[in-house]
């Protein structure tokens, strides 16, 4: 370790963009409240002087409101915790319900996360397949033809996991149907909210959920890592139960989770959360008028048709082809869109890649359509 290696970690600069595109950054975005919040709580552990044992029962800051009151309104469901991420919340809930051999069923456009979770909770998995390109449409009607598979081989099944939306394609498969089949079998259903909670109206109730999953710095203008899990009835009484040695612990979240900034910020961030998942159709709006131009600049979108989440997959054949003679190969996009301000899509990918437009102004909507059309044209002229 030399004293350069030191003087390198002070200026820490991201050096990002006017206009960032990336899913994963969108809605994770602070508001100023929370940036406010971010300086004033960010040194280490900064709300354990006022904790008594169990975190989640700190009534100032108000967290005891927001764990226990806000949150369990908003997402329609009986008991909620803060995690460290919606892959933490997946795994207490099937290390809490599930026994090792047991089987979880998830869709075929499930998130890595979700399939690492079972794995170290012991668990197989069996996918319900998605349809090919360009749809990769995941039918319903696929949980009960993959429950039967487990029970011909003579599995038992623990979980049935659905992605809502997925992380690839942004396409939105309705729960309902497969929660319906989920109560009839008598398993628990989880839903992967990581890209919707905090983005768009949920109602876990509604939608006969039994657990649901959120991720606080993709989609709840927190700063991370940070999500929640929420779960109904008897199924919250064994994921939350509390350990036999250390009575005021919760044994799958290992006694406290996130004790700082990232839990303050999303509290300061909740109001304007709340408000804006009320204007969805705007963002879907937004999304689709975005797909419609680049769909005309032969930059194709994947996934469902029409589009209806902000997060969109394309396949670019004219940009690939752009990149076999454009000076820096297939990094020629990467650089082209950050000389006009527009980051997000990671560098070297041309042919293939995802995009967000949550939250983002129509102007800017329109800024990375002509960004588009002129890196186009001018390589093509």
């Amino acid at each position: 370790m030399t004293l350069d290696h030191l003087e390198r970690l002070k200026c820490l600069k991201r050096g990002i963009s006017g206009i960032n595109l990336d899913p994963l950054q969108r809605g994770g975005i602070l508001t100023p409240e929370a940036r406010d919040a971010l300086m004033e709580w960010g040194d280490g552990y900064s709300v354990c002087d006022f904790c008594n044992g169990e975190i989640d029962r700190i009534r100032n800051p108000p967290i005891e409101d927001f764990v226990h009151g806000l949150l369990p309104e908003f997402l329609g469901i009986d008991e909620v915790r803060i995690t460290h991420g919606a892959r933490e919340g997946m795994y207490a809930a099937m290390h809490a319900l599930c026994r090792p051999g047991d089987v979880v069923v998830v869709d075929g456009n499930a998130h890595y996360t979700a399939i690492l979770a079972a794995e170290r909770a012991g668990l197989e998995v069996e996918y319900v397949p998605a349809s090919g390109s360009p749809h990769y449409k995941v039918n319903p009607a696929g949980y009960a033809e993959a429950f039967q598979r487990v029970k011909d081989r003579g599995g038992r099944i623990g979980m049935a996991l659905l992605t809502y939306p997925d992380g690839n394609y942004g396409n939105i498969v309705d729960p309902r149907e497969v929660s319906a089949f989920c109560h009839e079998e008598e398993v628990p259903f989880l839903l992967n909210g990581a890209y919707s909670v905090g983005r768009m109206p949920l109602n876990a109730g509604d939608l006969g959920v039994d657990i649901i999953v959120g991720s606080g710095h993709k989609s709840m203008a927190s700063s991370g890592p940070i999500g929640v899990l929420g779960a109904r009835g008897s199924y919250a009484k064994r994921i939350f139960a509390k350990s036999a040695l250390k009575k005021n612990k919760e044994v799958e979240l290992l006694g406290c989770t996130v004790r700082g900034a990232g839990l303050i910020t999303m509290m300061a961030s909740f109001p304007h959360v709340v408000e804006r998942v009320g204007r969805w159709d705007e963002e879907v709006r937004k999304a689709r008028a975005l797909c419609s131009a680049f769909e005309g600049l032969g930059i194709v979108p994947q996934g469902d048709r029409p589009h209806s989440h902000d997060l969109i997959f394309f396949e670019a054949e004219v940009l690939y082809e752009i990149s076999k003679k454009a000076k820096k190969g297939r990094y020629f996009l990467y650089r082209d869109l950050k000389a006009r301000g527009i980051c997000g899509i990671k560098a070297g990918l041309t042919r293939r890649f995802k995009l967000s437009t949550y939250m983002l102004k129509d102007n800017e909507i329109e800024a990375v359509i002509d960004a588009f059309a002129d890196i186009i044209e001018s390589h093509q002229g």
